[in-house]
């Protein structure tokens, strides 16, 4: 784990931390339904929040859920939102944090993560490459 890094699960109270880390990852706007949405994550079985703090400050979050497959015998493991604040980038804080979500994942007898990440961040690509994921050629969402 990168030094004076703390990892714990999320709590309602890091809500306006949180929303700084989702306008930064292009997710403005959160703070008026994000303490529901904590503590939704909280209460659900098949999902999960950690926060990384470094002197006492949050630093980056993800969140997972399992997803329960019909025709595979593992079920899929998803980071649903992942950010590190941009002025902590580069001290090995994503990869104690995706590390978590691993753990997370086979504990839990997933057989995979998926994330999806925009075609604009390159970025974020090449961390996910360096951590061993491979891409999936095709996402399709429609908005409801």
């Amino acid at each position: 784990m990168s030094e004076n890094i703390l990892l714990r699960p999320v709590r309602v109270e890091d809500a306006l931390a949180i929303d700084n880390l989702l306008t930064q990852l292009g997710y403005p706007g959160s703070i008026s339904f994000l303490p529901d949405r904590i503590e939704t994550i909280i209460m659900d079985a098949m999902a999960a929040c950690w926060i990384a703090e470094k002197s006492g400050e949050v630093v980056g979050v993800i969140s997972m859920n399992q997803i329960p497959q019909l025709a595979l015998a593992g079920d899929f493991a998803r980071v649903s939102y992942f950010c590190i604040d941009i002025q902590s980038r580069g001290l090995a804080i994503g990869q104690t944090l995706i590390q978590k979500a691993e753990e997370w994942a086979r504990e839990r007898q997933c057989d995979r993560i998926e994330v999806h990440c925009h075609e604009r961040r390159k970025d974020a690509h090449r961390f996910y490459q360096r951590e061993g994921f491979i891409e999936s050629p095709k996402y399709f969402i429609k908005m409801l």
